[in-house]
């Protein structure tokens, strides 16, 4: 049963207008009297979440009386308590019942808190205590542990590119507390920019959500929600994490500030991880993939009866080895680059030399390394506009990414591009008719890119105009909700002529400013052009009955070519391609229906999703070959790659089945499915397979599956204990590219990861969790064909039989989170 307590009597506020009264508390577990994060809770036709510590307010006028607030969290029993005029705080304790998983709200891709059952769009939530409990590497190889058909293509352990339904890049949107992660993300060793200790939920979109977000979601979102400030009644607050995983040291270390009143509350968060080289079983140390990352963040929010408004500085510095695989041919030993690439003496990437074992089980970087700075200035804001009510954001983000790759030159950037993001959003949500909710706004983003000191110049200078006004109706009847909208985007790209040289000094190519282009090259011809496009989403969900709910849904999405298919024309020194752009891309087009149906019984939930996407004009990038054949070299060393369009088409299916019996209590064995299949549509590939036909990165087929018991102790200071294995199980992938030598085929795998979390209370108000894990238990020699590090390797044979990079050996993790 529900049990409710008074925390505060009826108090006057001086700062409230006699129009409003505000209802306010905390969210917690009626057994462990933990927080519940984002709980929802409505009143009177009105949707608000809690924050990450269940605390929630919500305004009122000041005659209401006798209203119902229905509070709901996913895996609990929603509570329904009365409001009434003497009291103006609650404790509100939920009773956990499997049943309820289906609960669970959404914030992403809709304009307002839904419930997930009602959402028609494929979303998966990944909860503060699965990210909790994660030990990966970062948290979108985290993520990718607990959400069928989202994989990470990774370019060692510090660099993990989200992949949705087998797709990736500016093909997925990432958001960072609503705001667009704007990194040159077209890059392979390009990861994201966010704190990896301070996410405390994120929500994935699987399919095209244009319609709300514009051009680069046309897979679908990945949304990232960090711990904010709340009102804490006057209490500073705080937690403290520390990590270190065995494999390649990482240590890592983070804390978060909390401190709020009625109106002002403060969050500073902050995190430091550094790590050696990884190690596997059949390369020993790989070199260059050691990295060190440096985060802080603040921000302050000021909330009124009728909103609030929150403003944050986020400042992230990542320092990143970059592996490119050179080794001797004989001892498979690793080698380091220490002359230029074209001069003399040539560097000869077959007659380097070895790295010394000083370097590889370092934390200290080499002077090949690459280094992303990102701060960001951004604002969100809610307030209620009569019955309505206001949404809006505005953000500011440099992105500084440096890549030095010239070993006589240690300090000189190859690769050196500044890019100044502004995000733009605003959109007013109101109930029209009855059951007739409406959304009408306009979002964007303002960007100047500008290459700075370098001597590689892969992409242009440009700036870039995003425009996209949207309007989107939901409607909710009986047993249905229905949903949907119609956006129109247009994209404005802009580059002035680039001329380079080379400096007769350093031998390096420079940047030539002056009018004075003699003996220069016209790298980038100027550009002025113009992509636009119709995007839609229409969906409906059904709810068959208290178990059973049913949702379909078909969507367009849209897609503006980045500024590297479009205009690349250079050496990337970190991916070690040069790119060559097509400056007659077309924007991307994909329709994507999707299907799917969800059981939520006392012993088992299911979930049941299938998918087809079909995409007009679909970039890819192909090696360049001559008229016999052979590849193209421009740059020694180094691949040329061109972008080509032509359709594709990918379709799958996605499944999770969880046991939870009800006579077991703290038991669950959860496994989840899926299935990615990937072709393209370009008539000379047909038929062809491996040689053309297939996508490339397409995941294989997986399963995960995992086994956990939790065990409540008689002991007052270690209070529980929680033992999990987990089997990541792969498929063999055989749907591979091999044209051009892009890809080869991928022997089936198996990772057991082992561990057990202890729940230590060390105060009378706080537990910590203490968490030992090993991943790849049985430290198989394994590689992903979605690591790129599969792929770099210079030779045809080897001794030892194995060519390429394999994944990270046996890795033992422990993890501490302790609040106070």
């Amino acid at each position: 049963m529900k049990t409710i307590m008074l925390i505060g009597c009826i108090f006057a506020n001086s700062s409230l207008t006699a129009q409003s009264r505000i209802i306010s508390g905390v969210v917690i577990d009626t057994f462990s009297k933990e927080y519940l994060p984002y709980a929802t809770i409505s009143i009177n036709n009105k949707i608000v979440t809690a924050n990450a510590e269940g605390l929630f307010s919500i305004s009122l006028p000041a005659t209401a009386l006798d209203f119902n607030l229905i509070v709901s969290y996913a895996g609990y029993e929603s509570d329904t308590i009365i409001i009434h005029s003497f009291q103006d705080n609650y404790i509100v304790e939920l009773v956990p019942s499997v049943n309820k998983l289906n609960d669970v709200v959404v914030i992403t891709g809709v304009t307002k808190a839904t419930s997930i059952k009602e959402n028609p769009v494929p979303i998966v939530v990944i909860s503060a205590k699965a990210i909790d409990m994660a030990t990966e590497e970062n948290i979108i190889d985290a993520l990718a542990q607990s959400a069928p058909g989202f994989n990470s293509v990774k370019t060692g352990p510090g660099v993990s590119k989200p992949f949705i339904h087998g797709l990736g890049y500016n093909r997925v949107l990432t958001l960072y507390d609503g705001v667009r992660q704007e990194s040159q993300q077209w890059g392979d060793e390009h990861g994201i920019v966010v704190d990896d200790y301070n996410i405390e939920r994120a929500e994935i979109i699987k399919g095209p959500a244009s319609l709300m977000y514009g051009s680069d979601a046309l897979a679908g979102v990945v949304s990232l929600f960090p711990v904010m400030s709340y009102n804490t009644q006057g209490k500073l607050i705080g937690r403290y994490t520390s990590e270190y995983q065995s494999n390649n040291g990482l240590i890592g270390n983070g804390m978060r500030l909390i401190y709020g009143s009625e109106h002002w509350s403060y969050a500073l968060r902050g995190s430091y991880r550094i790590a050696k080289n990884y190690n596997d079983p059949i390369d020993g140390w790989v070199y260059n993939t050691n990295f060190r990352t440096t985060n802080v963040s603040f921000s302050a929010q000021y909330r009124t009866s009728s909103g609030f408004t929150t403003l944050n500085i986020n400042l992230y510095d990542h320092k990143q080895g970059i592996p490119d695989g050179s080794r001797d041919s004989l001892t498979r030993q690793f080698t380091k680059q220490i002359y230029e690439i074209g001069a003399q003496p040539d560097d000869n990437i077959k007659q380097r030399p070895l790295v010394p074992y000083d370097s590889l089980n370092s934390y200290l970087l080499s002077p090949l390394h690459q280094r992303i700075q990102d701060y960001k200035f951004y604002s969100n804001n809610h307030y209620e506009i009569g019955k309505g009510f206001l949404d809006g954001q505005l953000a500011f983000t440099q992105n500084l990414r440096r890549e030095y790759d010239h070993p006589t030159d240690p300090l000189q950037a190859g690769l050196y591009v500044r890019l100044y993001t502004l995000n733009y959003g605003i959109r007013y949500t109101n109930q029209i008719f009855e059951g007739i909710e409406l959304t009408f706004g306009i979002n964007g983003m303002y960007q100047n890119n500008k290459n700075l000191n370098a001597t590689d110049f892969p992409i242009p200078d440009f700036t870039l105009l995003d425009v996209g006004p949207y309007i989107y109706l939901r409607k909710k009847w009986q047993r249905w909700t229905i949903s949907g909208g119609v956006r129109y985007d247009n994209r404005f790209l802009r580059g002035n002529n680039f001329y380079t040289k080379q400096d007769s000094a350093t031998g390096f190519f420079k940047q030539v400013f002056s009018q004075d282009t003699t003996d220069s090259y016209l790298q980038f011809p100027a550009f002025n052009k113009t992509f636009a496009g119709f995007s839609f989403s229409a969906g409906l969900t059904y709810l068959l009955n208290q178990q059973i709910s049913l949702k379909a849904n078909i969507a367009r999405g849209f897609r503006a070519p980045n500024i590297s298919e479009f205009a690349s024309n250079g050496l990337d020194p970190g991916a070690h391609i040069f790119y060559l752009g097509n400056r007659n891309a077309l924007p991307e087009f994909s329709l994507q229906e999707d299907a799917g149906m969800e059981m939520t019984y006392n012993d088992v939930s299911i979930y049941i999703s299938v998918f087809n996407n079909y995409i007009q004009n679909y970039l890819y990038e192909s090696q360049d070959v001559d008229s016999q054949g052979n590849q193209v070299v421009i740059v020694p060393g180094n691949k040329t790659f061109r972008y080509e369009q032509s359709s594709a088409e990918l379709f799958g299916l996605e499944a999770t089945v969880n046991f939870h019996p009800e006579i077991l209590k703290g038991f669950s064995f959860d496994n989840s499915f899926s299935f990615i299949n990937g072709y393209n549509l370009n008539p000379s590939y047909k038929h062809t397979g491996v040689n053309g036909e297939y996508l490339p990165f397409m995941p294989p087929v997986r399963l995960v599956s995992g086994i956990s018991q939790e065990i409540k102790t008689r002991s007052f200071i270690i209070t529980s204990l929680t033992l999990k294995c987990v089997a990541d199980i792969n498929a063999a992938q055989n749907h591979y590219l091999s044209l051009d030598h892009t890809e080869t085929p991928t022997p089936a795998f198996t990772l057991v990861n082992l561990g057990i979390l202890a729940t230590i209370k060390y105060s009378q108000n706080y537990s910590m969790q203490f968490q030992v894990q090993v991943n790849n238990l049985m430290n198989m020699a394994y590689q992903s064909n979605q690591s790129r590090l599969k792929y770099f390797e210079y030779y045809t044979a080897s001794p030892n039989g194995h060519l390429g990079i394999y994944g990270m050996g046996r890795n033992i993790c422990a993890k501490l989170i302790m609040p106070f």
